[in-house]
């Protein structure tokens, strides 16, 4: 063999593939990766069908199908009042990840400091480390996860090039409430720090809340790369379909790595997007959508044992088992895949120390049959 020196030394496998792998193996309910076990909008597919037989199946130009970001733009503008032009401020990528990392190799040079808060979305550290930058995290704690700001304001320094937001968030189901965007416009005023907004989950606020996204605010909106998936708004994570959106001076720096990544981006699945979006009900309707399949989860999960954590947004609902077991959150999610047939993410993959407050997260973009199941199934703890 011949020797490398690792990039990621310390990274395993991750912790969706494992317990996804798991749940499979034993045949238990999967709730640990964020995907629905229901079909995508049957016109959606007709939508990929129809463009296929017309031919549309040959590269897609590299930012994305202009029709596509001209309807990404109109729904940026109508829901935050923010104007991107589609010709050189939005660009389709392969998913929100690939936007991420797009995002992270575009801006991070050796020893630029970033600053994350954790749990985390797990694809931040690695790439920000691979890019040889600096890992600036800060810990969270439950039950609400709360950003402490005076905190954030002792981790930047001169050196400090970006923030990694992510709202609604994603393993917590937190949201960012007006105060910490106020601290955040203080904390980047007159700082050449940029933000990088993982809002995938932007339609999945609930209880009547809005989203406050980046690009609500000029003084956010100048500084930010903002992410967003058509996987989490259509139903269809495995397509890989998403954008990213930020001011022309950073796009051009942005599809400077995406044109040597991936290029371009499956073309007929962009035609469809385009005319689905053109709907404005299709992405106005998945709040109410997704918090009635909440509501039903947590009705369910109160008879349980579990003590049930906030959930604002997302598709995800994180509990508590502090009074069932003392085991350690990775082996109490394993336990309950084997024993009970439910898979779960344990929270403590999304920290870089692994720091267990023994909190679980279940997705429940799910059937209703599904989350019924499986709560029957939790119910026997």
């Amino acid at each position: 063999m011949i020797p490398i020196v690792s990039k990621l030394p310390q990274t395993p496998t991750t912790i969706f593939s494992v317990m996804s792998a798991l749940a499979a193996e034993t045949g238990a309910i999967n709730l640990s990766q964020g995907f629905p076990d229901y079909d995508a909008p049957i016109e959606l597919i007709d939508l990929v069908n129809n463009a296929m037989r017309q031919g549309h199946n040959q590269y897609a130009p590299m930012p994305g199908l202009i029709n596509l970001r001209e309807q990404v733009s109109q729904k940026t503008e109508k829901l935050y009042g923010a104007n991107y032009d589609p010709a050189t401020e939005i660009t389709v990528t392969a998913g929100g990840t690939q936007a991420i990392f797009t995002a992270i190799t575009a801006m991070i040079h050796q020893n630029d400091e970033v600053i994350i808060f954790e749990p985390a979305y797990d694809c931040y550290a690695p790439v920000i480390k691979v890019m040889g930058g600096v890992v600036k995290s800060m810990e969270l704690t439950p039950p609400d996860y709360r950003i402490q700001w005076d905190m954030v304001r002792k981790l930047v320094s001169s050196k400090t090039r970006l923030i990694i937001l992510n709202s609604p968030h994603n393993p917590t189901a937190t949201t960012l409430q007006q105060e910490d965007i106020d601290e955040l416009i203080s904390i980047v005023k007159n700082r050449d720090i940029l933000i990088l907004s993982d809002e995938v989950y932007e339609h999945l606020v609930f209880d009547g809340k809005a989203h406050l996204s980046m690009s609500r605010y000029p003084e956010l909106r100048e500084r930010s790369f903002i992410v967003a998936s058509f996987g989490k708004l259509f139903h269809t994570t495995g397509w890989k379909l998403g954008y990213c959106l930020a001011p022309a001076y950073l796009m051009a720096e942005f599809r400077k790595v995406h044109q040597f990544n991936v290029f371009s981006v499956n073309t007929p699945m962009q035609y469809a997007a385009a005319e689905y979006l053109k709907n404005e009900e299709h992405y106005l309707s998945l709040a109410g959508f997704f918090q009635e399949k909440r509501d039903h989860f947590r009705k369910g999960l109160e008879a349980t044992k579990f003590e049930l954590l906030p959930c604002s947004g997302s598709y995800f609902q994180s509990v508590s088992f502090k009074g069932i077991t003392n085991e350690k959150d990775s082996e109490f999610a394993i336990r309950l895949t084997k024993e009970f047939g439910v898979a779960s993410i344990p929270v403590s993959a999304f920290y870089s120390r692994a720091t267990d407050h023994q909190v679980l997260r279940f997705c429940f973009a799910k059937r209703q049959e599904t989350l019924d199941n499986a709560v029957d199934r939790l119910l026997k703890l």
